[in-house]
């Protein structure tokens, strides 16, 4: 699973920059070099923002798989709590144990 995700995170990283890049107005006629830093940085600036959103949101997607995880195993144990105590009931009703 980890794998996967981690192949979805770089496949989606690798789009989005294609996508934050397609955006670029540099013409091969512009010379103006204060022009192009701006763009650069802006640039550069919404890929740390892509890349800060993608790790919380990874951090955030694993936290509650983990929640999930703990919720489904205390229900289980639950679950078999309770079917140890039917038996339980069950064997002193039909005389099996005192």
């Amino acid at each position: 699973m980890i794998v996967a995700s981690r192949s979805l995170l770089s496949f989606l990283l690798a789009c989005s920059l294609q996508f934050i890049l397609g955006f670029s107005d540099d013409s091969p006629g512009s010379k103006d070099a204060t022009k192009t830093e701006a763009h650069t940085h802006s640039t550069r600036s919404m890929i740390v923002i892509l890349l800060i959103v993608l790790v919380v949101f990874s951090l955030l997607s694993f936290l509650l798989f983990k929640l999930w995880r703990k919720k489904k195993r205390e229900e289980q144990y639950a679950r078999l709590l309770k079917l140890f105590e039917e038996d339980d009931e069950l064997e002193l009703e039909l005389g099996l144990r005192d």
